[in-house]
């Protein structure tokens, strides 16, 4: 299809005109005029807002929400809510509308919306909804279209630059990246006692939580990207620009007219004019008079291109896609769209021969491009994105078509935590995004909808942290009370906290101080609350201080460790363990309550709390520290730093295979060395046997888990597992044999009392008694014989019992004649096992 050839369909009309004008809405009451439809949309923000609008009027039954990462699609659906990319073109419907159509003219997602332009339509209707500055690209891509012009509700009006100091109640302030957001919403929490933030990143339900706070009146100050120029709806009365310069993917450039306008306009709403300015009177963040007077006027330059790609690319093989991908427009208004990141994906894995193998057939090179699609929602840019793509086809391309279960689910379980700061939760949003995009291909999973729920609830859970994050780190309530109410004499009014950390003033319960931490009481009166936790919340701190005094001097008994790295005093968290130097040495991350202390009493307690922990290292795995000293030894040898590290980085549980070279390597006075720390070098694996204590394989795994290692617990007191049960692994101190695991230790028992047992290499039958009181089953002893280096033979005449053969190799010279250590008999077989 060339670039001019377009779908037919009923009537076109395009409504055009400036913010505020009620396009959306228009397009929605025509919409649910008609038996069907579809909406397209620039952000999934924004269709998600109005699906739910939708909804109401509908029913849940009859609507579907369809985006890259959330689809609602009842079996009975006639109308969709979607982004622009999503829209389900290939389905008939009765009207169709997009919305914000002068993004054709975006050189990122361009093409997307000029494709919907041009191809797609409704059965008796379309509407193209954009700005009046897409009037010429309608004339001369929509001939037949029939223009509307729609005037501005109400009145824009520049209204000057103002510091965030001096900011009118009710005012958004544009910012155009994540840190500027931080930075002005950080300022706002010290000034005005806090913002509501808004991102596009933001998933619906924390946008929607921290809109719903700025709608509420919780604050009075909103800070958002550029985002909320999209059509996103809020009681906004002044909008004031912190910068007028953004980075577009390319360049630092200064905003456009039209994208000023777009964002301005959200000032104001239906017949409530509206005021917009900057925070700076000069320079480049200071708006020029002929930017206020075209903004003010609508007036703007109206576009000349469109960028354009192929919408019907070919699939008939890999060369052919890029070829058609990377097809020239006509003529025209229509210009080439900059190589976007799933083109350049798709090029980068052109070049992978196993690629073009796997690609020959027409529907395989159309999986291959469905998986380049896949956005780069974590911003890594094209090589690593490139890596997890190629990672992705190849299991799409092979086998039956499936992602593997497990590492989808290893990948979901690793994101599933609300642990960590604001940037690191919004970070692991974006990474669920991608997985929760993967998981509506509805052919790329066996149990799409399985996955598709679970993605659907972590980036719900997430999304609750996320909004309890920001709202924590940028809205100071006691800043707001006391702006809004407090009187002079308000500090004199007495506070209480009785014995159960409830906190009174003057018979009125306003909530409870949990460690350092208050909450106020749900059924605090509306008209006192706020003056009275002013108030409270001034008196509370020598409560804290107090606290915070009997914490610094805390006996051992009062404090515990979680399985996460949370330590807790008084049953409440008061500090995070976070990766430090070494495993046996973790950092400390105080919580944010303890903000509210002094910068001497929160050393004392950081002081406490290291030493706690130090301590608990100390008397549970002193293992850990002295092989992290040990790998940093510059008096020992590389093969001794090189075992003890990796030792020290399993949490002192090792195969021995991966470091064979190295432990050969060791000389016998490092071997002894070793085992002075209480390393034993097995046949099979090294370990300090006093970890497999339950108290200190639960330190171990809360030690790896602040690494970012999980490793799951056995039952206490365990000695042999069922393979596939929780612990059954060698990170948790048993070796899978066959259908069982074995405790490492007796894995090394026996295999000490195998070598004791033969005679050179004549067969032998071993005792059984040592494996039946165990518990192993035979096929586990015949797979633990067979690592150890034996060979079954033969029984002799009538002897039942099985009988082996050693199969190893000669000792060299220097390890003849071997002389076992009393803690460690077996370490004459050092090298031999699994050769």
């Amino acid at each position: 299809m060339s670039a001019r050839e377009r779908v037919g369909g009923g009537q076109v009309t395009a409504v055009l005109g400036p913010t505020n004008t009620g396009k959306t809405h228009l397009a929605v009451e025509r919409m649910c005029g008609h038996s069907s439809g579809i909406i397209g949309f620039p952000l999934r923000l924004l269709a998600r807002e109005v699906y739910d609008r939708v909804v109401r009027i509908k029913g849940p039954e009859r609507v579907a929400l369809i985006t890259g990462e959330e689809k609602i699609l009842p079996p009975d659906a006639r109308w969709f809510l979607c982004t622009a990319e999503s829209m389900p073109t290939d389905r008939e419907v009765s009207f169709l509308a997009l919305d914000e159509a002068q993004l054709g003219a975006d050189p990122e997602r361009g093409h997307v919306f000029t494709d919907r332009l041009l191809r797609a339509r409704g059965r008796e209707e379309t509407m193209i909804l954009g700005s009046e500055a897409l009037r010429p690209m309608v004339r001369a891509l929509v001939p037949d279209a029939e223009i509307v012009e729609r005037p501005r509700f109400s009145t824009l009006t520049y209204a000057g630059a103002k510091k965030i100091s001096r900011l009118p109640k009710r005012s958004a302030i544009v910012a155009f990246s994540a840190e500027e957001v931080y930075a002005v919403a950080e300022m706002l929490r010290r000034l005005r006692g806090g913002a509501a933030v808004v991102m596009g990143a933001l998933s619906p339900r924390t946008r929607n939580a921290q809109v719903q706070m700025f709608q509420a009146g919780e604050v009075d100050y909103l800070v958002a990207t550029d985002a909320i120029g999209m059509g996103l709806n809020m009681d906004v009365a002044h909008v004031a620009f912190a910068s007028l310069n953004k980075f577009d993917g390319r360049r630092q450039r200064r905003l456009t007219v039209a994208e000023m306008a777009q964002i301005a306009g959200r000032a104001g709403r239906h017949q409530r004019d509206g005021t917009f300015g900057a925070i700076t009177e000069e320079g480049p963040g200071a708006f020029l008079p002929e930017e206020v007077l075209a903004i003010e006027e609508h007036r703007f330059p109206r576009l000349e291109q469109l960028y354009w790609r192929e919408g019907e690319p070919d699939f008939s093989s890999v060369d052919a896609l890029v070829a058609s991908l990377e097809r020239k427009p006509e003529p025209g208004v229509l210009r080439a769209a900059p190589q976007a990141i799933d083109l350049a994906v798709l090029k980068r894995l052109a070049d992978e021969d196993w690629v073009r193998e796997r690609a020959r057939h027409p529907s395989m090179v159309k999986r291959l491009w469905a998986a380049c699609g896949v956005p780069d929602f974590r911003k890594v840019g094209l090589d690593p994105h490139a890596r997890f793509v190629s990672r992705l086809f190849g299991y799409l391309s092979e086998g039956g078509g499936h992602i593997p279960h497990q590492w989808f689910a290893d990948e979901i379980t690793r994101l599933d935590t609300v642990a960590g700061h604001v940037e690191t939760i919004a970070g692991r949003i974006a990474a669920a995004r991608s997985w929760a995009y993967i998981a509506h291909r509805a052919d790329w999973l066996a149990d799409p909808a399985h996955w598709a729920e679970r993605t659907r609830g972590l980036e719900e859970r997430l999304s609750d942290a996320l909004h309890a994050g920001l709202t924590q780190r940028f809205v100071d309530k006691r800043t707001t009370a006391l702006i809004r109410q407090i009187g002079a004499d308000a500090g004199v009014l007495p506070v209480v906290v009785g014995p159960e950390g409830e906190v009174s003033v003057e018979d009125h319960h306003l909530g409870t101080l949990e460690g350092f931490r208050f909450t106020v009481a749900p059924d605090a009166r509306a008209a006192d609350k706020k003056l009275l936790l002013a108030a409270a919340e001034k008196r509370l701190k020598g409560e804290r201080d107090k606290r915070g005094a009997s914490l610094a001097d805390a006996e051992d008994a009062t404090i515990t460790l979680d399985d996460v790295g949370g330590l807790h005093w008084g049953g409440h968290r008061v500090a995070l363990l976070a990766p430090g130097p070494s495993l046996a040495r973790p950092k400390l991350v105080l919580e944010r309550d303890l903000d509210c202390l002094e910068r001497g009493a929160q050393g004392r307690v950081r002081e406490r709390l290291e030493r706690w922990v130090a301590e608990r290292v100390a008397k549970r795995a002193p293992v850990l520290r002295a092989l992290a000293e040990l790998a940093r030894d510059p008096g020992a040898t590389p093969h001794l730093r090189v075992v003890a590290g990796a030792l020290e980085a399993a949490g002192g549980i090792a195969a021995r295979l991966p470091l064979r070279e190295a432990v050969d390597a060791l000389a016998p006075d490092e071997r002894k060395r070793l085992r002075g720390l209480g390393v034993t070098i097995g046949a099979m694996d090294l370990f300090d046997a006093r970890l497999l204590k339950p108290e200190a394989a639960r330190l171990r795994a809360t030690l790896l888990a602040v690494r970012g290692q999980a490793v799951e617990l056995p039952p206490a007191g365990a000695t042999v597992l069922a393979r596939g049960v929780p612990g059954a692994v060698l990170a948790s101190g048993f070796r899978p044999l066959a259908a069982q695991a074995v405790r490492v230790d007796l894995v090394e028992r026996i295999a000490r009392a195998a070598h004791e047992g033969r005679q050179g290499r004549k067969p032998f039958a071993p005792d059984p008694a040592l494996a039946t009181s165990i518990g192993l089953e035979p096929a586990t002893m015949e797979r633990l014989m067979a690592e150890l280096g034996f060979r079954a033979a033969k029984p002799a005449g009538e002897e039942a019992r099985p009988q082996w053969v050693w199969r190893g190799r000669a000792p060299t010279r220097r390890e003849e004649r071997p002389t076992p250590a009393p803690d460690n008999a077996f370490a004459a077989l050092a090298g031999w096992g699994r050769r």
